[in-house]
């Protein structure tokens, strides 16, 4: 019964890193690339070196990432490295594939919107289903552990200065094009990655705890956990309630807390949820 989970789990992956990387060639070659708009990161580089050199772009993908392969097997890990070739090979095939076919629009500002759209959308998919396409990130990762500053603050000075680059080679107009791709598809990846139903975990701390988990379980439908708490300062009993929602049940969790309690604490943080526990029950 494993070996046949691991089995359809480790399709599901592949198939789903083989849309990813299908989704961002598209992105590159059908939007992007042939309006000279570049991408972020390795792509990027690789992007400027087919345009200076005349040479295939899949080329440049595969031969920049080989090195940080190596890096990242020794130091992060099998299974993560094993995924990231995958879809660099996949992404190299794909806009090999592509390259013939003519843009959609000549319009740099729908090129830009559509293009990090599909990109943000392909790359999303393939972070969500354990892989990469940018040795950037397992360079970023390795420093992260050596140096104060975060994988995403080393991961946007890479790309900052990748982006900018693309302003001697294309243009100024192009660059801050690129960056208008960028950006969309660095918002998709985080839709795509996390869902629209992005989980919250809520802690609310009020007198009116018993009014309050009531109204969520029969309002949200939501289960409730009861913590005893105690205040730091008196060291008085403290209220305080749990509860898991989806980002689009903030404002009603609110109004429900607020309806009870106007000086009710509520903190608010996103939460990575498994389990069939945090199912929405039906409401009243």
């Amino acid at each position: 019964m494993n070996k046949n989970n691991n089995f359809f789990s480790t399709m599901n992956r592949i198939i789903f890193m083989l849309l990813g990387s299908a989704l961002v060639s598209i992105g590159l070659e059908i939007f992007l690339i042939p309006n000279n708009i570049i991408d972020g990161g390795i792509v990027g580089i690789s992007i400027i070196s087919s345009y200076l050199t005349k040479l295939p772009l899949g080329l440049f993908i595969f031969i920049f990432n080989v090195p940080f392969f190596i890096v990242g097997y020794k130091q992060i890990g099998k299974t993560f490295t094993l995924s990231t070739l995958f879809s660099v090979i996949c992404l190299s095939i794909g806009v090999t594939i592509l390259h013939p076919i003519s843009r959609i629009t000549e319009d740099i500002l729908l090129a830009s919107v559509f293009g990090g759209i599909v990109l943000g959308a392909g790359v999303g998919l393939i972070i969500r289903n354990g892989g990469s396409l940018d040795g950037t990130e397992i360079v970023a990762i390795i420093l992260d552990k050596r140096m104060s500053f975060s994988i995403g603050e080393i991961v946007m000075f890479f790309n900052l200065f990748i982006l900018s680059s693309a302003g001697f080679v294309f243009g100024w107009d192009r660059a801050m094009y690129s960056l208008i791709a960028y950006f969309i598809a660095f918002k998709v990846i985080d839709i795509t990655v996390e869902g629209l139903d992005e989980s919250k975990g809520v802690v609310i701390i009020s007198e009116s705890h018993k009014d309050i988990t009531e109204a969520i379980i029969d309002r949200l439908g939501r289960g409730v956990t009861l913590l005893n708490g105690k205040g730091g300062y008196k060291g008085t009993p403290t209220n305080v309630i749990y509860v898991v929602v989806s980002r689009l049940e903030i404002a009603k969790l609110k109004s429900i807390v607020h309806g009870f309690d106007e000086n009710a604490l509520i903190t608010i943080g996103s939460v990575e949820v498994s389990g069939k526990r945090y199912k929405k029950k039906a409401i009243h």
